[in-house]
């Protein structure tokens, strides 16, 4: 089984020349959709298509065929069975990156706060460094992830991750401007326990359980946000992990 070592672009199907490649480094107005592959498959790809088609719509005024953005995928993992994998929409075409696969590490991670918002929160759109910009301030600050907050504290998203809250066997999601993400969909739909959407600020951390990340490399405990203690609760551990692995996995 063939293993990828580093960094594959195809546009439309085709190896990117440099002229396309110039336009992923410099004319950065599109979108994309994250995923994780193995054994070529996948969790959440009806979302991952219908997130790709209706940002499409949105931002150019067109959707995206199905089959086509599958036939892509397939032709730029070639023999590839695993692998991590970014779909992107442009004006320009359909773009498929192919790195290595890559996992979430499962240790509790510690977030530090940023005043921040992404613009179009709901679009995973690519040109907003200024998100990056606030989460490597939180990695330079020895932190795993930064939290977006606004300038109530009002807690929103992470800069790469969806966060949500336990409180009372209920899992509560952030009720603020921010990416659905695909992993965060999927644990919504295959959740066992109930679920809510609430205001949640940075000073109401006290009051709950347990907090998570999640992403397209898979979800984790958080036991730390700024210099707070966040408790990692066992039973929101079993309720996230047996949500995540029992999700169906699709063929790509």
């Amino acid at each position: 089984m063939d293993q990828v070592t580093e960094l594959r672009i195809e546009i439309d199907g085709q190896p990117a020349d440099d002229q396309a490649q110039a336009i992923i480094d410099h004319d950065a107005w599109g979108h994309f959709t994250a995923m994780q592959v193995r054994d070529r498959r996948t969790r959440g790809l009806d979302l991952h298509l219908a997130r790709l088609d209706a940002a499409q719509r949105e931002m150019y005024g067109t959707g995206l065929d199905r089959e086509m953005i599958l036939a892509c995928i397939a032709h730029a993992l070639g023999d590839l069975q695993d692998a991590s994998v970014r779909v992107y929409g442009y004006w320009a075409g359909v773009i498929v990156t192919v790195r290595p696969p890559a996992e979430l590490p499962s240790r509790p991670h510690a977030l530090a706060s940023q005043r921040f918002q992404r613009p179009l929160a709901r679009l995973k759109h690519s040109g907003s460094w200024a998100g990056g910009y606030y989460r490597q301030l939180a990695l330079d600050a020895g932190f795993d992830e930064a939290l977006l907050v606004d300038q109530s504290g009002c807690i929103s998203e992470g800069g790469i991750t969806n966060v949500g809250f336990w409180r009372d066997g209920t899992v509560v999601w952030p009720d603020a401007p921010m990416l659905a993400g695909i992993t965060m969909l999927v644990l919504r739909r295959e959740l066992a326990v109930a679920q809510a959407t609430d205001t949640v600020r940075l000073a109401d951390l006290p009051c709950y359980d347990g907090m998570f990340v999640c992403n397209s490399r898979g979800w984790a405990p958080v036991g730390q946000v700024d210099d707070m203690q966040i408790p990692v609760d066992a039973k929101l551990a079993e309720v996230l992990t047996t949500a995540y692995d029992g999700a169906a996995q699709d063929s790509i």
